[in-house]
């Protein structure tokens, strides 16, 4: 299972609003790659969900995390920080 800190949904729904996201939009997690780089992580938005999709909510934002990501994204804090040097989402696992 995955956890999103209030500051990640925060900057999440500041991006919806932005974007103009039906309400039904949720946020989608996964993984992508591999090899010599290893996995990177992908944040998208869905407005409909998988079968094999584990969903949770955070301070009211709806996460769908895909079965292949599951076992790469599980015991993950996904935090946002706002430093100026250091902004941007932040997978602590």
């Amino acid at each position: 299972m995955i956890t999103l800190t209030e500051t990640a949904v925060a900057e999440i729904r500041r991006i919806m609003d932005e974007q103009g996201l039906q309400p039904s939009s949720f946020l989608r997690l996964g993984v992508s790659g591999g090899g010599c780089s290893g996995f990177s992580y992908v944040m998208s938005f869905d407005t409909e969900l998988k079968d094999d999709d584990q969903v949770s909510e955070f301070h009211g934002l709806k996460v769908a995390l895909g079965g292949e990501a599951q076992p790469y994204l599980d015991n993950t804090v996904l935090d946002f920080n706002d430093e100026v040097n250091k902004r941007g989402f932040v997978f602590n696992n």
